[in-house]
């Protein structure tokens, strides 16, 4: 499961926003227990997050913006839904999200002459990226934001359907990372071979999980 947390105290109020999936604002249903409501599609009851409201009476959050999620504040969320009454239990994926990748393999999508497939060795598993950077190509280590990572945009990464193709992350430009004095012209970032595959990269702006 995805998990991501917002949290802007000044802006929205003593809220934290617990985003798992994406439902359009007229679908959204809701059931609120307490200082914590439940939001779900309403078509197929899929759930789409939790709000926590006066959320420092549970929790001790630092951050604005996207909050950093590891296991202890992981923890203290179930617990306070659980004490709300829900049953739900959060399960998240707390690998990092932002990651050195090797392309292996690069073909030309059948659908679109701007796009193309590539097979990225991220060390641990092997994802199918569809890209569109022109410099893209076999044998190049690159910056990959896999499936739940925020980019300093605010753009949440999500498996996608390009012209027929499944894709299950993205392949970084230095200007999509906030690289300070990042050149405009299309393209993705390519790194030396200092970088192990794998390794975390770090994203200003963001958390690298």
């Amino acid at each position: 499961m995805i998990v991501n947390l917002f949290y802007n105290k000044e802006g929205i109020g003593d809220t934290l926003i617990v985003a798992i999936s994406d439902v359009e604002r007229e679908k959204r249903t809701f059931i609120k227990k307490g200082d914590v409501a439940k939001i779900m599609n309403q078509e197929n009851g899929e759930l789409s997050g939790f709000n926590i409201f006066n959320c420092s009476k549970y929790l001790q959050i630092t951050e604005t913006g996207k909050v950093t999620l590891d296991e202890e504040l992981l923890l203290k969320i179930n617990q306070v839904i659980h004490h709300s009454g829900f049953d739900d239990t959060l399960v998240a994926d707390l690998t990092p999200k932002f990651v050195v990748g090797y392309v292996t393999k690069k073909e030309k999508h059948p659908n679109a002459d701007k796009l193309s497939i590539c097979l990225v060795d991220i060390k641990d598993e092997q994802l199918q990226i569809v890209c569109g950077a022109p410099n893209v190509a076999t044998g190049q280590k690159v910056v990959v934001a896999k499936v739940g990572a925020v980019m300093p945009s605010g753009l949440i990464i999500k498996p996608s359907n390009l012209r027929g193709i499944e894709s299950f992350g993205m392949l970084c430009a230095a200007r999509e990372l906030a690289i300070p004095l990042a050149p405009e012209e299309k393209g993705i970032l390519v790194l030396s071979d200092e970088y192990e595959i794998g390794d975390i990269f770090p994203v200003t702006g963001t958390d690298t999980k």
